[in-house]
């Protein structure tokens, strides 16, 4: 029995849509009719969540992907539904079930479909690799394998939860100064298009000759107000260009290499690496992957070309042999934090428990740091604006001020 995706008309021509579990198409179209509703559109789960990733790329609408907390969600139910002793079959109708998107429910109904046909968990996964990544159907399969897929999930739960909540602090310190200076940017600009024009109007008419400061003024309020448009497509063009050239190998190994050396922000950059790396090591292990499999799958969550190439070359020493600390130590960037936690974890067999607070250390700093760098910016964006009102101020002021002095 496989979930279909349904498009329906009700007796009154308002459109439904939902999803239901069938042998085949034509029943879905039969119990549709029982029903009353008159079927427009009839698609299985999994085909329906590939035609939304289509139409997402090609017509820009929201892909069926699940976002961190539906994610985070999903697993945590899944795990609670597990622990309770119901089938998985059970579990995940239940979960999609629960879900109020459509989105998120048909996809976790295209989940079950494949576990009814025979796939394992960790294989029905792997149809949606948008939304379950390389770790979370690693994990799994490991949970599987074991045979404590219950135990597992709870701790792939507990490691979404907490990534959610850390991703969503960082950007909620972010959130307000970014508005803010968004906000006071419109405002220099509206003052700086509208209204500078109309009140050193008043002294061009008057025939007086005006100050330098006062003409610059004049010639950016022009130059913006008939411009706007080409500095928009100016901005869009260099952001597209960027993407374009980081997207080149060379340049991005050598912008990354220089992010890393950058003083604060090098530093946001290894604490933030440190704490992804280590974390999702420690839910690897946690669960029963393979050391060397498991340093493989985490180095995927490192961003930094240069990290990523180098934790390469650590996992490559950690196969011939190596300890994980002296392989890591050749990385050159980690924190000496996390190679004497890791140490002090391969010298008492608890390793996962060390990465697992190592990382929450580092994340905890990381959120320390970027809050610093949040208060460092508040100051320094109030005095740019305030630079730029005077400027607007005293570009006004002053023919004032020399028709006073005329006079």
């Amino acid at each position: 029995m496989a979930a279909y995706e349904y498009i329906a008309l009700d007796a009154g021509g308002k459109q439904k849509k939902g999803i239901l579990e069938a042998d085949s198409v034509r029943q879905i179209r039969q119990l549709l009719r029982d029903q009353g509703l008159t079927p427009l559109n009839v698609d299985t789960a999994a085909e329906g969540q590939t035609k939304s990733v289509e139409k997402g790329l090609s017509g820009g609408l929201r892909t069926r992907k699940l976002g961190g907390l539906d994610l985070a969600m999903f697993t945590r139910q899944l795990s609670t539904l597990l622990t309770a002793s119901l089938p998985l079959e059970e579990a995940l109708a239940a979960a999609g079930q629960q879900s109020e998107k459509r989105h998120v429910s048909g996809l976790i109904m295209a989940v079950r479909s494949k576990v009814l046909e025979g796939f394992s968990l960790a294989a029905a996964l792997a149809e949606f690799p948008s939304s379950f990544n390389n770790l979370y159907r690693s994990t799994v399969a490991a949970g599987e394998q074991s045979g404590y897929l219950d135990k597992v999930l709870d701790n792939l739960a507990d490691y979404t939860e907490k990534r959610f909540e850390s991703r969503r602090n960082v950007e909620m310190a972010l959130f307000y100064p970014v508005i803010v200076l968004c906000l006071a940017l419109l405002i220099v600009g509206g003052l700086v298009v509208y209204i500078v024009p109309e009140m050193v109007g008043v002294f061009e008419n008057m025939g007086q000759e005006l100050p330098t400061m006062t003409q610059a003024l004049i010639t950016l309020s022009d130059f913006l107000r008939d411009w706007w448009w080409a500095l928009g497509l100016a901005f869009w063009g260099a952001v597209l260009f960027v993407r374009w050239l980081l997207a080149q190998p060379k340049v991005r190994m050598q912008w990354d290499q220089k992010v890393l050396q950058m003083p604060l922000i090098g530093r946001v950059a290894r604490t933030g690496s440190a704490a992804r790396y280590a974390s999702t090591l420690s839910i690897l292990t946690s669960s029963g992957v393979p050391l060397v499999d498991a340093m493989n799958i985490a180095a995927d969550v490192v961003d930094n070309q240069v990290l990523k190439r180098r934790l390469g070359i650590a996992t490559q020493r950690v196969s011939e042999g190596s300890s994980l600390r002296a392989a890591l130590e050749t990385v050159g960037y980690f924190p000496p934090m996390l190679l004497h936690m890791v140490a002090s974890g391969e010298a008492s067999g608890e390793l996962d428990q060390m990465l697992h607070r190592v990382a929450e250390y580092q994340q905890s700093e990381l959120e320390r740091v970027v809050s610093t760098v949040v208060k460092m910016f508040e100051p320094l964006m109030l005095l740019f604006m305030g630079g730029l009102v005077m400027a607007i101020v005293m570009a006004i002021l002053l023919p004032i001020l020399n028709m006073n002095s005329l006079v």
